[in-house]
């Protein structure tokens, strides 16, 4: 009995003895090649951790003898690694961020131009996909989290989506914007509108901001950088999420994802649906509300090939709030003069509503170990456009503060019962109506790069770049509060009783006819073929590139009204091209300095090229309009060393021959009647523009546990020598001034501050519980004058600084987890002027704040 227990005894220890064990291994710096001190590594499915030592270096005791290490490090790539017996498993290398975001693009890797992809830096900064999640989601847009780099500055418009950005002084008419390789800028006239991207933020994996000359091979020209958004493709991982979200003045969202993962056939599915509302963004009238839907299917049939389909969009409507004057601000800086009450709830004569519909095919082919093939072929439908009011018999309901600066509410039942009287009306009579400016288009656009590495040095690639766009514009009646019909507004003076729903679902099939359009009616039709190249080569210390892209656009305008352009313009077509070059050199460890310069002979857009784009098929000849040149060069230093980066560059980008077009208002001496008001078109040609700057940007990461950024930018952004203006009276497309020689010597860009700077940090309380923030400083934003062109400086804003946090604690659930994330914006609530125009004054968001909870499974 007595050897009986002996041997039980021996037997339960000898199986203790083999089901725990030690791991031991060395964490490395993907980038540096240096041990990474205070790296996590966690038993997948458990709390059994450690974290490594000042060498790197850990001991792990396991209770089983097969398993999954969970290897992360902030600013790195969280890694997986697999173990089947104890002893040591190496070396495990975590890639920083840069290289994370290069790693989630599944597909098309071949066509869209991360950084990291050329040896020769350029002046980059990234935001992953999980700084994506936490900051820019809900009422908070993907411009937002920009605002944390060099150069950078957003200015927060008070509607949902309407954010403006600017990258070193320039405007996100002339910031490249590419969606998985794809080009966003409308082709018109280079406008990115963000509320058509509202959904971007749930399916994006990152978002790259290159600023200045960029890595992009496409024959396009960025004066003030590129974005690239990485939207995801059919994810190969099973799993999915939950979210809901609330947040200040009644903003409710929720989020539902499905990824299938890859079968055995090589197929696999992702799926997203979103739905938000919110019954204001701050200011008053701008409520909104919208959906993302996103559908995506991959195919890999082989290591040869990789196919991937996917469906996206993000239909939404919103409130808008147009420039308010310093007075009215001081009085009450939510006012908005746009909005009243009906039946139905609030209702603004201001209303933007877009419904943009993207499908893309990407088709992946590895040619060869050295060559690939890397296609997308893509097409938007977009349908929509934005109210406004028609007609000079607005009613109002009484000033607010008697006879101060505000103005009253719209009075749509005061307006229904006028309209109903008066039976049918025109747009001089004394009744009202809210006209939409639609804009629909259908753009198809194909992109192919073929990229192979010669040798061990060097790399070649060749590519095209295919777009075919029709822009149909026209007004249509949205309501008529009680018109029977609407006249006046019609070459034939036909009467319009047609009303068409302004809203997003309702614009993909139902818009007005030829008949029943009200004011003008014409279209765009870009056709656009380039071809682009590039060659690098990377010796062991020293690397040097070269790209050209050539270019050519043809534009035409069909007008659709008797009389005002009337049938098809002369087709005008425009070449265009650029040469880019670089070089990088390691003077030793740790340091690197680079250089890139390049020339943009970039064509004019189409609403510059015709002398009244909605009344005229009229083309500028006397003289045409040439080509915008833009020189740009950027020297540049970087420094590493642990857990320490630094970043330095400086810029000169010289802008010639731009045309700049603008509106203004002649009151024809009578400011408080609004009838006999004359709208004019200016155009100011042959403006220069100097852009000169320095940008330094820090990194530090102390032990894992703590990751701080630094940032400090100063530009000297002004015009140059003498421009030509002219200005046309928009009703009739007659001359009415022209001012040749204007004198824009030593005027500074306004709109954007030429000062910024910034801190953020993240900071790892505990295993499951972060915090992170930013502070971010703005000045010397100059002031508009308010005139038609600016000739002289009249001073800049008061400068300001902003403030968010966050906070993120994760629960386990089994092996799911559950994330409760709170942010809030503009902390102290800074009501500040951050940005002029002609017509008035904008202002700063006050202080925003959402809550999620998101389940992942």
């Amino acid at each position: 009995m007595k050897k009986m227990y002996i041997a039980m005894v021996v037997s339960l220890m000898s199986a203790i003895a083999f089901s725990q064990g030690t791991i031991t291994g060395t964490v490395l710096d993907g980038e540096l090649n240096e041990p990474l001190p205070g790296a996590s590594v966690v038993v997948e499915g458990t709390k059994t951790g450690a974290s490594t030592d000042f060498d790197g270096n850990f001991t792990l005791e396991v209770s089983e003898d097969s398993g999954t290490l969970v290897f992360s490090y902030i600013g790195f790539v969280t890694k997986k690694v697999s173990f089947t017996s104890m002893g040591s498993i190496g070396e495990i290398v975590l890639q920083p961020d840069a290289e994370e975001l290069e790693g989630v693009v599944v597909i098309g890797s071949g066509l869209i131009d991360l950084a990291e992809k050329r040896n020769t830096p350029v002046a980059v900064s990234t935001i992953t996909k999980s700084v994506i999640q936490e900051k820019a989601v809900g009422n908070v847009e993907v411009p937002e989290i920009i605002k944390s780099t060099p150069s950078a500055f957003v200015s927060g418009q008070t509607g949902f989506g309407d954010s403006q950005l600017f990258l070193r002084g320039f405007d996100q008419i002339n910031i490249a914007t590419l969606l998985n390789g794809q080009p966003v800028n409308g082709m018109e006239d280079g406008r990115v509108y963000w509320s058509n991207w509202a959904g971007i933020a749930d399916i994006a994996n990152g978002v790259q901001v290159q600023r200045g000359l960029g890595s992009s091979r496409l024959a396009i020209s960025s004066v003030g950088g590129t974005i690239n958004l990485v939207m995801k493709s059919a994810e190969r991982e099973k799993g999915g999420f939950v979210r809901m979200m609330g947040a200040n003045d009644s903003y409710f969202k929720t989020t539902a994802s499905y990824d299938s993962g890859i079968n055995d056939k090589g197929w696999s599915f992702s799926v997203l649906l979103d739905h938000w509302q919110g019954h204001r963004k701050w200011a008053e009238g701008t409520f909104g509300s919208g959906q993302t839907y996103y559908f995506a299917a991959g195919y890999k049939p082989n290591d040869t090939h990789a196919f991937n389909v996917l469906l996206t969009g993000a239909p939404q409507q919103h409130g808008q709030r147009w420039s308010q004057s310093e007075e009215i601000l001081e009085a009450n800086p939510k006012f908005n003069q746009h909005w009243g009450f009906t039946e139905d709830g609030i209702e603004s004569e201001r209303t933007n509503y877009y419904h943009k519909p993207v499908f893309n095919f990407n088709w992946d082919y590895t040619i060869s170990e050295n060559s690939e093939l890397a296609t997308v072929a893509y097409a938007s439908w977009g349908r929509g456009g934005g109210t406004g009011p028609r007609g000079f018999g607005r009613i109002r309901t009484a000033d607010p503060d008697g006879d101060g600066p505000l103005f009253g509410q719209v009075d749509y039942a005061a307006i229904q019962a006028q309209n109903t009287a008066a039976g049918t009306g025109g747009s001089r009579d004394d009744v009202y109506i809210r006209r939409s400016s639609v804009n629909n288009h259908q753009w198809y656009g194909l992109v192919s790069n073929f990229n192979t590495q010669l040798n061990d040095r060097i790399n070649f690639s060749f590519g095209t770049d295919l777009r075919f766009y029709t822009g149909d514009h026209f007004r249509q009646v949205a309501d008529l509060y009680g018109l029977t019909g609407w006249t006046g507004d019609r070459p034939d003076g036909a009467t319009v009783t047609e009303t068409y729903n302004p809203t997003p679902w309702a614009s993909l099939f139902n818009f007005a006819d030829e008949g029943q359009r009200i004011d003008y009616d014409y279209s765009e039709n870009i056709n656009y073929q380039g071809i682009f190249s590039q060659i690098e080569y990377a010796a062991d210390r020293f690397t040097v590139y070269a790209q050209g892209a050539l270019s050519n656009q043809s534009y035409q305008r069909t007008g659709r009204f008797e009389g005002e352009g009337l049938g098809e313009s002369e087709k005008l077509a425009k070449i265009g091209y650029n040469l880019k070059a670089g070089w990088s050199f390691d003077i030793a460890e740790n340091h690197k300095i680079f250089s890139n310069v390049g020339y943009y002979s970039r064509q004019p857009f189409l609403d510059n090229i015709f002398v009244n784009i909605r009344e005229s098929n009229d083309i500028f000849d006397n003289p045409e309009v040439d080509n915008e040149e833009i020189t740009g060069i950027e020297v540049g230093y970087k420094y590493f060393s642990g857990g320490f980066k630094a970043n330095f560059n400086f810029y000169i980008t010289d802008w010639d021959n731009r045309v700049i077009t603008g509106t203004d208002v002649d009151e024809n001496g009578t400011p408080d009647d609004d009838s006999d008001d004359i709208f004019l078109n200016i155009f100011d040609r042959g403006v220069r523009q100097i852009h000169r700057g320095a940008e330094l940007d820090l990194e530090y990461n102390i032990q894992g546990k703590l990751r701080v950024n630094g940032y400090l930018s100063a530009g000297s952004w002004q015009f140059d020598g003498t421009s030509d203006v002219a200005i046309y009276n928009d009703d009739t497309g007659q001359l009415v001034s022209e001012n040749p020689g204007t004198n824009r010597e030593g005027v500074k860009v306004t709109n954007a501050p030429q000062f910024t700077a910034g801190l953020s940090f993240r900071y790892q309380a505990l295993e499951a519980l972060s915090f992170d923030g930013n502070l971010n400083y703005f000045d010397r934003l100059w002031l508009n004058d308010g005139a038609s062109v600016q000739v002289e400086n009249v001073g800049y804003l008061d400068s300001y600084s902003l403030t968010d946090l966050g906070v993120t604690y994760n629960f386990a659930l089994g092996e799911n987890q559950l994330s409760l994330r709170g942010n809030v914006f503009n902390l102290f609530d800074e009501v500040r002027i951050q940005q002029s125009d002609r017509f008035g004054l904008f202002n700063t968001n006050g202080i925003t704040y959402n809550v999620s909870l998101r389940y992942n499974f």
